[in-house]
């Protein structure tokens, strides 16, 4: 174990610097949270840099904050030759080769937490009887629920989302003056091609993206739920593609793909909990939103774009702006059949038109409709000077 542990930490024993590309909006969210002994959980989609954000801010806990790298420990969990041991003997592990005291503080970065079926209770123990720092990544949203509330109050949840376009620029090594302004359509246009996902932008790999989305299907939900039928698991994928930017209903779904009305929704469930998509329910009092049908967007355009091809640029400019107003929990406005894009829970609402404008009908109920801010997106500068 100690050479498995020396080769995921080679700060231990060479100078130590992060080679991929900072993401600095996550590195400021994990320097705020330095402070507090509070668990910090990154969550999101597979492969979209979780992993990376981790090792670059080791890199800062080393260089930045001075850290002693022998009190800085990264794990995968989800490696073969620790299947059979629990964190607490993974870390004591780590304590023995170091010599290091309960009573020294250390940093944990423990990869895949939710390979380790008890972590929540394991994570408890660490968070309240030894000095302890720990951050985590998972790739699943219904591994992270604490049934028992072990957590509860101990720990936080951060979202990693695929590039925005201002990283999306950066890793392509693309820098816009303002005197060349007039260039950002043209790159916001293969930003709406390619989406956000780190490796594909960096290799411009399209079979990275096709496999991708194969392997969730393939391990974290078939596999991971026993589904026994994988082909209906990848029609319902496509179809909730084409649908992106659309009401659907389970209903609907089931008659498509010749399922049971559950079975249609428990599959909805693993897309939305391994982060190939979100859900938007619409505006109104929680007996409306219940019975009316979502809205569905993907989480990363480029995964869109490799099931339909890329067409229909209003729905894939529309699920960027979602994208953007995502931690503004949005909901859609639908009026005697009129529909307007978003209404965020700060009261904005927001239509997105991109390069067209609101029809006579929408305008009317747009200009009527009670909001502190009222938003049309219409291209890249709206875009990017949106704020609710």
């Amino acid at each position: 174990m100690e050479s498995l542990f020396y080769r995921s930490n080679p700060w231990w024993e060479e100078e130590y610097r992060f080679a991929g590309i900072e993401r600095e909006r996550y590195l400021a969210i994990l320097e705020k949270t330095l402070e507090s002994r509070d668990i910090i959980f990154l969550t999101g989609l597979r492969r979209v840099g979780k992993t990376s954000i981790l090792k670059n801010f080791i890199e800062h806990l080393i260089h930045r904050h001075a850290v002693d790298p022998v009190f800085i420990f990264y794990i995968s969990l989800d490696l073969y030759a620790l299947e059979d041991y629990s964190i607490v003997q993974i870390v004591e592990e780590y304590r023995k080769i170091h010599k290091l005291p309960s009573r020294q503080k250390i940093y944990l970065f423990l990869d895949e937490i939710t390979a380790k079926e008890h972590y929540h209770q394991e994570l408890k123990n660490f968070y309240d009887l030894e000095n302890v720092k720990i951050f985590a990544s998972s790739s699943s949203a219904s591994l992270l629920k604490d049934k028992n509330a072990y957590l509860t109050g101990r720990s936080r949840i951060v979202e990693v989302m695929p590039l925005d376009f201002y990283e999306y620029l950066l890793f392509k090594q693309i820098d816009i003056r303002k005197s060349d302004h007039h260039l950002l359509e043209g790159y916001f246009e293969e930003y709406m091609q390619d989406g956000g996902m780190p490796e594909f932008i960096l290799t411009g790999d399209v079979s990275y993206l096709q496999n991708l989305a194969d392997n969730i299907i393939a391990k974290d939900i078939v596999a991971h739920h026993g589904v026994r039928n994988a082909g209906v698991i990848k029609e319902y994928y496509k179809l909730l593609m084409e649908r992106c930017g659309k009401q659907l209903t389970l209903n609907k779904i089931a008659r498509v793909l010749d399922i049971s009305v559950d079975s249609a929704r428990r599959y909805f469930h693993y897309f939305e909990e391994t982060y190939l998509i979100y859900s938007v329910e619409k505006y109104g009092k929680l007996n409306e939103r219940i019975k009316s049908p979502k809205k569905i967007y993907a989480s990363d355009v480029g995964l869109r774009n490799v099931v339909t091809g890329y067409r229909d640029k209003g729905a894939v400019f529309e699920n960027l702006v979602f994208l953007k107003l995502k931690q503004k929990l949005p909901r859609y406005v639908n009026h005697e059949g009129i529909e307007i894009d978003f209404i965020t829970e700060t009261s904005c609402l927001v239509e997105v038109k991109y390069k067209s404008e609101l029809n006579e009908i929408q305008r009317k109920l747009f200009d009527s409709f009670d909001a502190k801010r009222k938003i049309v997106v219409r291209g890249v500068d709206d875009f990017l000077a949106l704020e609710c």
